[in-house]
């Protein structure tokens, strides 16, 4: 009868071997091929690193069928972001079939002006995420609109998308239909809606100076577009699309779904199956000119549609620029997403099987004497837990449960922990690239994480807020004690 190998905890020369590899190799990635990193060199880097450190956990005793499994686990966690990238390339891919995307670009460009275009964004989007609880149904759907409009407008791209993603992280942080807001306090132990209001004390300051800088941007900013250039624009629109106030039915259909709280997987993709039949309904004219040559009605139709949905469209209008905002989506456009996906939670996987993550933690509780400074360490954690697992539901759960216990010792209310996971697990995940946030709102604004982080105020800001109250002792509640 063998023994069974003795398993060693990581030392923490152990824990920074494959981080610091990561972080070496993905800035190597940037530095060798700028935008396209994303494309392939970065699965490399995290697919080597992860080797790294299960050569590590052989070393100190863990068996390969084990790290195995926890690959296979932490993949298995990618699972539903994967089925809704699916169902949101399908539907972005119909929706610019069905005329509801151009329509939105059509109207969009005759009421908003570039002078407030950004910070407009920044509202609408935050209202939008606030009534539906989602960041990333508001970014497919009216994002994706704006984006066009500020393409029309002659607008910078990286600035709206971070207009767009501050918004959208804004009414998902404090929408109580959010999965996130009510991870947070599940896990802290606080009450949905007094960590709700807790949080208003960094959010609403933090989205007050976001739209206050958006505003300086616009009115600072010249447009390239004058107003002959809006007008061809939404003439060749005209041209290609038979455009009403009735294409925008499925977007109607799909926010009233999300606010009556119906999954996201199952919503998106009736709405991207609306999107579909809509395009029969109303572009009957686009569809024959994208069917085969000689094609009979129905097959065109049949054709073109499917099409839609796993491929996308590809529409011609004479003008390059029109050609690439009309054209796009399809489930095909989000493979290279659901792979950087992959590959960065199976690394991650890794490291917490391996009791890398909880080895960083324990380093850095050691030295959080102060309130301010166990604040600070757990916004940096859960960054941390960003950067290394990819996906912000970790970045909430691990340093959750890790500094529950620590928030109770030091006699500080739960919402001040649940609010300090939001504040930083939360919205920093879009900024990172290979976090399923960032992989998926590049996929779907189709700008560069490394190009919006710069803009996204309300994400950047909010973390830094949360460290400042900590060490000031701002809004810090403590636990009442029972007489």
């Amino acid at each position: 009868m063998t023994d069974t190998p003795l398993k060693k905890s990581p030392s923490m020369v152990d824990t920074f071997i494959p981080v610091l590899a990561l972080v070496a190799m993905l800035a190597t990635a940037v530095g060798y091929f700028g935008d396209n990193s994303s494309y392939g060199p970065n699965q490399i880097a995290l697919l080597i690193s992860m080797g790294l450190a299960m050569v590590i956990g052989l070393k100190n005793g863990h068996s390969w069928r084990e790290m195995e499994k926890a690959v296979v686990n932490g993949i298995s966690l990618s699972l539903g972001a994967v089925l809704i990238l699916l169902s949101v390339g399908a539907l972005i891919g119909t929706w610019l079939l069905s005329g509801t995307v151009p329509t939105m670009i059509y109207y969009g460009l005759k009421i908003l002006d570039p002078s407030w275009f950004y910070a407009a964004a920044c509202i609408i989007c935050g209202i939008v995420a606030m009534s539906i609880g989602s960041s990333w149904t508001t970014a497919a759907t009216i994002g994706v609109a704006l984006l066009g409009i500020a393409q029309g407008l002659g607008l910078s791209p990286a600035i709206t998308a971070g207009a767009v993603i501050s918004g959208a992280y804004f009414g998902d942080k404090i929408s109580p239909l959010s999965e996130t807001t009510n991870l947070a306090p599940a896990v802290a132990g606080s009450e949905l809606f007094a960590h709700i209001r807790y949080m208003l004390w960094t959010t609403v300051p933090s989205i007050s100076t976001a739209i206050v800088i958006f505003l300086i941007l616009g009115f600072s900013e010249t447009s390239s577009a004058d107003t002959n250039a809006i007008d061809m624009m939404n003439s060749q629109l005209a041209q290609q699309f038979n455009l009403s106030i009735f294409n925008l039915i499925p977007l109607v259909v799909l926010l009233a779904m999300a606010i009556k709280k119906v999954p996201a997987f199952p919503a998106v993709s009736i709405g991207a199956l609306l999107g579909g039949v809509w395009a029969v309904l109303f572009q009957q004219d686009l569809i024959m000119r994208l069917a085969s040559e000689g094609s009979e009605a129905f097959a065109g139709n049949l054709m073109v549609v499917w099409t839609a949905f796993f491929d996308g469209v590809a529409i011609e209008t004479g003008d390059a620029e029109l050609n690439k905002l009309l054209s796009g989506g399809g489930m095909s456009s989000m493979l290279t997403t659901i792979w950087l996906i992959m590959c960065a939670l199976s690394f991650g996987a890794v490291l917490e099987h391996l009791g890398m993550l909880r080895k960083l933690v324990e380093s850095i509780l050691a030295a959080a004497k102060s309130t301010g400074s166990l604040i600070a360490s757990t916004v940096a954690t859960c960054i941390g837990t960003n950067l290394i697992t990819a996906d912000q539901y970790m970045a909430i759960v691990m340093p959750g449960r890790m500094y529950k216990e620590e928030y109770q010792r030091r006699g500080l209310d739960p919402v001040v922990l649940s609010r300090t996971l939001e504040d930083s697990g939360t919205i920093t995940s879009p900024l990172i690239p290979w976090n399923t946030c960032g992989a998926y709102m590049s996929s779907v604004l189709m700008v560069n994480p490394l190009e919006y982080i710069f803009y996204c105020f309300f994400n950047l800001i909010n973390p830094m807020l949360a460290i400042v109250y900590g060490m000031i002792g701002f809004k810090i509640k403590k636990l009442v004690k029972s007489s």
